[in-house]
């Protein structure tokens, strides 16, 4: 079941944001920050989709958070995407993605643009984008450290 973010979210995201075990440390607070903004009047122009499990009333299963590229004419940004690590493979990421570009889509939304890392352990996420049907149009060696390219994948709506 999809949904849009609830205050009751908040705990449930954040331990599945260290629990998918994808994310630094230090990530983790920059999410949150965005959660949290997302839980205001006006969101701060972030947007989220929630999944929660339809067996399990309440059980946040993953989240997408997106929003318009400031500046741009109809060029929107999917800047987190996290599913539960137990549940993985099992659609819940697409179904998210589909939200999302139904949501930028309804918005006359014309590009998505999705940022990630370039190092190995990527290499799951960087699949997932290119299976949901997104493609590397960018890469910024070393831009997180060496080592760890900035990947920009992007699809067209419209």
């Amino acid at each position: 079941m999809l949904r849009a973010l609830a205050p009751a979210d908040r705990e449930p995201l954040e331990r599945l944001l260290v629990g998918t075990e994808a994310f630094r440390p230090d990530e983790i607070p920059v999410a949150m920050e965005l959660i949290d903004l997302g839980l205001t009047p006006g969101g701060g122009g972030y947007r989220f989709v929630v999944a929660e499990l339809a067996d399990a009333p309440g059980r946040v299963a993953g989240y997408a958070c997106f929003g318009a590229t400031p500046c741009t004419l109809g060029t929107f940004d999917l800047y987190w995407i996290a599913v539960d690590k137990t549940l993985q493979g099992h659609g819940i990421g697409k179904a998210l993605v589909r939200a999302v570009e139904d949501a930028v889509g309804a918005e006359l939304g014309r590009l998505i643009l999705i940022e990630t890392g370039g190092k190995p352990s990527y290499a799951a996420q960087r699949a997932f984008y290119a299976s949901a049907g997104y493609r590397e149009v960018a890469r910024v060696p070393d831009f997180y450290e060496d080592g760890d390219d900035r990947v920009i994948y992007q699809k067209r709506l419209r």
